[in-house]
């Protein structure tokens, strides 16, 4: 269960449960070229923790409440590009692997893998190179067949929030209104702009009516 490199490649493993969390933290004491990094719970916990320090890998769940997986992923590409999201989730629906692989994650493993076949993911994606279950592979090739429609990718709290865009609240009222912080509203809005493709809210807005993204 060694590796024959002496590298340590240092993970820091996001999920929203805490026994999820536990088991992994366990897995990868056994491996010895594995070191845990840190654990945070939800998306916003990982952009800041990962800010602090500075993991290789991020097992990344993908469906967590507040943040989802695949707009954590893309704020922690931004902010740093040398860090690799490893998308570890119970999901296998297509519009969730082609969001995280857009995010930036370099892999999309479900959580049944093997403890072996995860870490030779975490290996690979600490050199660069990409893993996909069968089952996230399959959903990419059947999706390249299919027409996106706008919106269809947005979180169950990115249409919350782009609801309340189109009622014509700003990011404090939308805050206050949800009960998050006002920097969580703004990653919100800068993921629903990327994933429909506008540059400004009044765009988001429109495309939203025109499209009836919003009830």
């Amino acid at each position: 269960m060694t590796n024959s490199s002496s590298t340590r490649i240092r993970v820091l493993v996001v999920d929203d449960h805490t026994m999820v969390r536990r088991g992994l933290a366990t897995f990868l004491k056994v491996f010895d070229d594995l070191d845990l990094a840190g654990e945070a719970a939800s998306g916003q916990a990982a952009i800041e923790l990962c800010a602090q320090i500075q993991p290789d890998v991020v097992l990344m769940d993908m469906v967590m409440p507040d943040m989802d997986g695949a707009t954590a992923t893309r704020l922690i590409r931004k902010q740093s590009s040398q860090v690799q999201v490893l998308a570890l989730t119970s999901f296998k629906e297509e519009i969730l692997v082609q969001s995280a692989l857009q995010a930036g994650a370099i892999g999309y493993l479900l959580k049944d893998v093997t403890a072996d076949e995860l870490a030779q993911a975490i290996r690979a994606a600490h050199a660069g190179r990409s893993t996909l279950s069968p089952e996230a592979a399959q959903a990419l090739v059947h999706a390249t067949s299919q027409p996106q429609a706008p919106g269809i990718d947005l979180s169950e709290r990115e249409r919350e929030v782009l609801a309340l865009m189109v009622d014509g609240l700003n990011n404090t009222q939308i805050a206050a209104k949800l009960t998050v912080s006002p920097s969580t509203v703004k990653s919100h809005v800068s993921s629903i702009l990327t994933k429909l493709g506008v540059a400004s809210r009044t765009e988001a807005a429109t495309l939203a009516l025109r499209n009836r993204l919003v009830s």
